[in-house]
């Protein structure tokens, strides 16, 4: 299943179920062209993962962690499928990110990582947009990571069943790609991060972890169409502009 958060064209905010003729909700079919994309949840926090892929790593010179390197995007970084995403002004380097974001379906703490996928609702897909010009001289990135719209989400909810294990993560700009990566090649699994980070923080019901990414990250301008894609839950699409 596939469920949409979406608002109607009478404004009224639904969730309803996409399928190959549209987005189905209370016995009506919606044209997925006609409506407003919401963020597939609403989570009272995002956890991100720093450096959880080989590559990356190494592109941006940086020695792998022994446990997952942790931070936090509060729910004003979060923007939707189709959104025109603001950045910061005044940046020399702000870059996409293209992760697979996994969304908690209930309150929980100390999960083992063998009941980690016990605890999640379903997978979506997530641009973890970095400011570099700050990251890059702050130690806890709020200005790096946190700044609004940091976070473009969607376009849906994929229960478990569709996203293999070894899905693709993949991005392009302005239809060039670059970024292409899997899954598999994650260096904490997903039921590694979630034990981990339930370790130290309780998750609540929409809260989203989004898992890190791939190598091949690079700038954004002014104007660019974004497209993030998770093998199992369909494309994020967002533009950019620069205030």
């Amino acid at each position: 299943m596939r469920r949409v958060r979406f608002r109607d064209e009478a404004g009224s905010n639904r969730v309803g179920t996409l399928t190959e003729d549209g987005i189905e909700f209370g016995g009506q079919l919606y044209n997925p062209e006609d409506v407003t994309y919401l963020p597939p949840t609403e989570p009272s926090k995002i956890v991100c993962v720093g450096w959880n892929y080989l590559e990356h790593a190494a592109e941006k010179d940086v020695e792998l962690p022994d446990r997952p390197s942790l931070f936090l995007k509060p729910p004003n970084a979060l923007a939707a499928h189709g959104d025109t995403v603001t950045l910061p002004s005044g940046k020399d380097l702000v870059e996409y990110e293209a992760e697979l974001g996994v969304i908690i379906d209930r309150h929980c703490r100390n999960v083992a990582e063998e009941d980690a996928m016990d605890v999640i609702r379903g997978f979506t897909c997530v641009n973890d947009i970095s400011n570099r010009d700050d990251q890059n001289v702050e130690q806890n990135w709020v200005r790096g990571k946190a700044f609004d719209n940091s976070a473009p989400m969607g376009p849906v909810m994929a229960t478990p069943e569709h996203v293999p294990d070894d899905a693709r993560v993949t991005s392009r700009v302005n239809g060039e790609t670059r970024q292409d990566s899997s899954i598999e090649h994650l260096i904490f699994s997903i039921p590694e991060l979630v034990a981990e980070i339930t370790s130290y923080v309780t998750l609540e019901p929409g809260d989203v972890v989004s898992t890190g990414t791939p190598e091949g990250v690079g700038p954004l301008s002014d104007g660019d169409h974004v497209e993030i894609e998770v093998e199992g839950v369909g494309t994020l699409e967002h533009d950019i502009r620069v205030v």
